[in-house]
């Protein structure tokens, strides 16, 4: 690491800590060469993750846009936030573990209805009435009774 002051090469760490939300670490430094102490700071680098359109144009992935489609699923039904960030979170979780630089739009959009298929069977509705597109009514119902049947086996 280079001196802000002196400008030569070489310093020690003199202390590390984390920082409150674990997300980086603090680090003092001192220059072996002139003795002045500095502050640097060391984050984990995600890759960037590109989302794959229907249509075939990218655009980089937005977990926020996931936390949207949900919260907006599950409007007015008892869902609490917490538990909406939490499935966003597995999501983007488990986008990242697929360990692949681009995801298309339909992988994430399964990932999101198996959450929602386990947290409220209305919100799962909702959201694949979007997803999905229904191009008709016989396609709504064929949904609803396909999730009939799954929730009349458990």
């Amino acid at each position: 690491m280079r001196c802000p002051h002196c400008h030569k090469n070489g310093s020690r760490v003199v202390d590390s800590r984390p920082s409150e939300d674990g997300t980086f670490i603090r680090r003092r430094r001192e220059c072996i060469h002139c003795g002045f102490r500095f502050t640097t700071f060391e984050r984990y680098e995600e890759t960037p993750l590109l989302v794959i359109k229907k249509g075939g144009t990218r655009q980089e992935f937005s977990r926020q846009k996931i936390l949207n489609g949900i919260v907006r699923a599950a409007e007015k039904r008892p869902v609490s936030m917490e538990r909406l960030t939490k499935v966003t979170d597995k999501i983007e979780k488990e986008v990242r573990s697929l360990g692949e630089n681009e995801v298309s739009s339909q992988v994430i959009g399964k990932f999101v209805m198996q959450e929602l298929k386990d947290i409220d069977e209305i919100a799962y509705i909702r959201f694949a009435s979007v997803y999905r597109q229904f191009k008709d009514v016989d396609a709504f119902m064929n949904e609803l009774e396909s999730m009939m049947k799954n929730s009349d086996k458990k």
